[in-house]
């Protein structure tokens, strides 16, 4: 063959650096796997009695401990404070069902892959008005505000997570939480609460970060690269 006949040419090695690129190339895709972000981007208190006594916006840790009463509970106000809390469930969750809604797509059709949120707002005096917002990195699909529809889609909670669920776990007449007219990865929260709170559960596109799309288009093309390396060997090999 006439790569055997050239010096200093050894046709092992060619293979070996075949082999190392092959293999660096696999190892790329499998890290370029797609990573997906959480939820909840940010929030913030911007008006109302619990602005004026403090309130402000806590993206909650799961498994958050003491922070509510019993420790990793909600639901019932559980965190007796002015502030509006909130924490991501289900991630990437595929719906084998349609999902009812009160607020946005009614209903999310069975097959959409979702993110689920729950933001709950329980102040300790006997009544209290909160202003403000919550943000996601993904569009808002809808939002879940009623009683019956909270208990009914408690399988997209966290395990981590106690839902004491009473009867009145979900927005009153007059409350009124909204998809932001101008801002889709945006709900706007104004409700007046006393016990047991108000809570609601947002349902949001599944998308994965931008980095994991960019490195698996970056192994897609090393995947390329060592195939067309892989026949340039073959028909040098054969020449």
């Amino acid at each position: 063959m006439l790569l055997n006949k050239l010096p200093n040419f050894n046709m092992k090695n060619l293979h070996f650096k075949a082999l190392n690129i092959s293999v660096a190339t696999f190892g790329l895709l499998i890290v370029a796997a797609p990573v997906w972000a959480a939820s909840i981007a940010g929030g913030s208190v911007t008006g109302g009695s619990a602005f004026t006594a403090g309130g402000t916006f806590i993206d909650l840790t799961v498994p958050w401990g003491t922070a509510s009463v019993p420790a990793n509970t909600v639901g019932s106000a559980n965190f007796m404070s002015p502030n509006l809390y909130a924490f991501d469930e289900a991630q990437n969750f595929t719906l084998t069902a349609n999902l009812a809604t009160e607020v946005g797509l009614n209903p999310i059709p069975a097959g959409t892959k979702v993110n689920s949120s729950f933001v709950t707002f329980g102040p300790s005096t006997a009544s209290e008005n909160l202003l403000g917002h919550v943000d996601f990195n993904s569009p808002v699909l809808a939002i879940i505000t009623s009683d019956a529809s909270l208990l009914a889609t408690n399988f997209l909670g966290d395990s981590g997570i106690t839902y004491e669920d009473p009867v009145e776990v979900g927005l009153e007449p007059g409350d009124l939480v909204t998809i932001d007219s101008g801002n889709s990865n945006r709900i706007d929260w104004n409700t007046t609460a006393s016990f047991p709170g108000d809570s609601v559960r947002v349902i949001t596109a599944a998308v994965p970060e931008p980095s994991a799309v960019l490195l698996l288009g970056v192994g897609l093309l090393g995947l390329v690269g060592s195939v067309t390396l892989k026949r340039s060997l073959q028909s040098l090999a054969q020449t």
